[in-house]
């Protein structure tokens, strides 16, 4: 592919983009199926020649593989409706947000867009001449083979990024991914969040937060974990499109352990916590997903259930503040109860 094709386009949110062809993006790739470390993967072939609008600038993410915070992306962005199907990567279920490098995609107006929704290209023939799993015979059992894709492979298309990097925010601000309430917001959680590790006036802290709080109708101190040794369990059989009303963080607490788990599933307060009380559609159930620091696929022990519209919004993360990768959070059953299904949702 020639420069003009190469160059950085610095695409912002909102902006429309057209995904260049198979043969395109190919063309950039080097043997390992990847460009600057990141790999186009045969779930994201369905999307050759559409014209979608730009969701955020990917120009950073949140480190899943090596735990290091958050880790710096170069030209790329993330669309919102396209997520991995898992059909190349032996159903994983993760959904995640796919990564497109902006040497990929080629600017289009709006006139264009409006003429013409779907570029008029052909249909995406044949896969991808690269290996996504490796396995220790044909007839390997599926606890030894190792998958690749995008999220395994982050730590080499990456690199570190400290949470007091300034530039970020300000890039955040520039490319459209947030707004100066979104950052006031995430800011003034960050510091809250940074007190309180300080340790310094704990109890002060908790009485005036909790204090403010209800006075203007908000929530209780986040930061609070559950007691149990051991922890219950509930399955209800949820099934897509059932409607459940997610229960009170007083009900869900009572479920945790002292690291906020549920038979080893996460309950995250600043990113799950607001949604308690409301009613959501369930999206379905996640029973296997790649682990991504080994490329095992898990097979889920205890059902793990995914609600519409709910996201990682990245305003609350202690090292990673304002990451535009949303990702699914996982919801135990005994998290959740039934509702009559209604015709949308009240929150």
């Amino acid at each position: 592919m020639d420069k003009q094709v190469m160059k950085y386009l610095g695409l912002r949110a909102g902006e429309l983009v057209e995904i260049r062809s198979r043969e395109e993006i190919m063309a950039t790739l080097d043997a390992d199926g990847c460009l600057e470390g990141l790999p186009f993967m045969p779930e994201m072939l369905q999307f050759c020649g559409q014209r979608l609008r730009v969701y955020k600038r990917a120009h950073k993410t949140c480190d899943t593989v090596t735990k290091t915070g958050g880790r710096r992306m170069k030209n790329a962005v993330h669309f919102e409706n396209a997520r991995c199907d898992g059909s190349g990567h032996g159903g994983c279920q993760a959904a995640c947000l796919l990564f497109w490098k902006e040497a990929w995609l080629k600017r289009i107006s709006a006139k264009e867009m409006a003429a013409s929704p779907i570029a008029s290209l052909p249909r995406c023939e044949g896969g991808l001449p690269v290996k996504w799993s490796f396995s220790t015979g044909p007839d390997a059992p599926e606890d030894q083979i190792r998958y690749r894709c995008q999220a395994t492979e982050l730590a080499r298309a990456t690199s570190l990024l400290q949470w007091w990097d300034l530039r970020q925010y300000l890039e955040d601000l520039t490319s459209g991914n947030i707004g100066f309430r979104k950052l006031f917001r995430g800011a003034r959680f960050a510091l809250l969040r940074k007190l309180v590790n300080v340790g310094i006036g704990y109890r002060f802290i908790v009485a005036a937060y909790n204090w403010v709080q209800r006075r203007r109708g908000g929530q209780s101190f986040p930061f609070v974990t559950g007691t149990q040794q051991k922890t219950p369990t509930a399955e209800l059989g949820l099934a897509p499109g059932e409607w459940v009303r997610v229960k009170s963080f007083e009900e869900i607490l009572g479920t945790l352990d002292g690291k906020n788990l549920n038979r080893g599933l996460g309950f995250d307060n600043g990113e799950m916590r607001p949604h308690c009380g409301r009613t959501y559609k369930v999206r379905g159930r996640v029973t296997r997903i790649i682990d991504e620091p080994t490329g095992k696929m898990l097979v889920m022990k205890n059902p793990c259930i995914v609600l519409d519209g709910i996201y990682c919004t990245g305003e609350t993360p202690q090292l990673r503040l304002f990451c535009p990768r949303a990702i699914t959070p996982y919801w135990r059953e005994i998290w959740l109860e039934r509702v009559p299904p209604r015709r949308s949702s009240d929150h």
